[in-house]
């Protein structure tokens, strides 16, 4: 009986960590957009738009379409998977066009005030991820409409989006740990909250790698 028990414990602590952890990551992306929705004041400028609409993209609306697949702490983890899949969708259109939004705002700021386009680790990146989004989009429509696609199973599909998305949510959050390393943002907070900030951004990265690399051991484990 108490050798039987002791593996038993063991994933029942693993399950309350990721729970613990998941839920965390679910109070960052509200606090954290909130966070920058007052810091930037939408609307008081043309740039105001341009961290508030990438933050909502990134970190609110990529990083929730990616959750809703957590075994530990999804907010619809009793829906089917088919309506985890559709809201997972929307969630995406609204990263999607948050990022082009946050990215045309920028784009347009720079060309009324003459500055030079792209100039920064930080710019290139942040072009670089929001084509990345974009294209990462597109390649999920064969997930919904598996007809398109011959020779393709539907679990090699999911695998690929799974792997590719995750490297989209590593370049977003690349770009925002140098978003936040920009002039504008270090001048308008302290050093505490500088640190705080990347390790929310760290955290969440953290927590969404840990989830779609243990789906993927998981199922690998049940193949075996």
């Amino acid at each position: 009986m108490g050798y039987n028990q002791e593996p038993e414990s063991e994933p029942r602590i693993y399950g309350y960590t990721r729970t613990a952890s998941t839920v965390l990551t679910h109070m960052i992306c509200i606090f954290f957009t909130v966070f920058m929705a007052v810091l930037s004041r939408p609307g008081t400028s043309l740039f105001s738009w341009h961290p508030f609409f990438m933050t909502l993209a990134f970190c609110f609306f990529m990083t929730e379409a990616i959750l809703l697949f957590s075994p530990n702490g999804s907010l619809i983890k009793r829906f089917p998977h088919k309506t985890k899949g559709c809201v997972h969708w929307i969630l995406q259109c609204l990263c999607v066009s948050c990022a082009v939004l946050g990215l045309a705002a920028i784009s347009y700021n720079k060309h009324l005030n003459g500055k030079p386009h792209f100039t920064s680790w930080h710019g290139l990146l942040g072009l670089l991820t929001v084509c990345v989004v974009g294209l990462q989009s597109l390649a999920a429509v064969p997930l919904i409409y598996h007809s398109l696609v011959k020779g393709w199973s539907l679990a090699k599909l999911k695998r690929y989006h799974a792997a590719s998305g995750l490297v989209t949510y590593l370049l977003g959050t690349a770009s925002l740990l140098l978003g936040l390393s920009s002039a504008w943002f270090t001048a308008a907070v302290g050093e505490y909250t500088w640190y705080m900030s990347a390790l929310c951004a760290a955290l969440n990265a953290l927590v969404i790698m840990n989830q779609v690399t243990s789906a993927y051991t998981a199922k690998k484990r049940l193949q075996s």
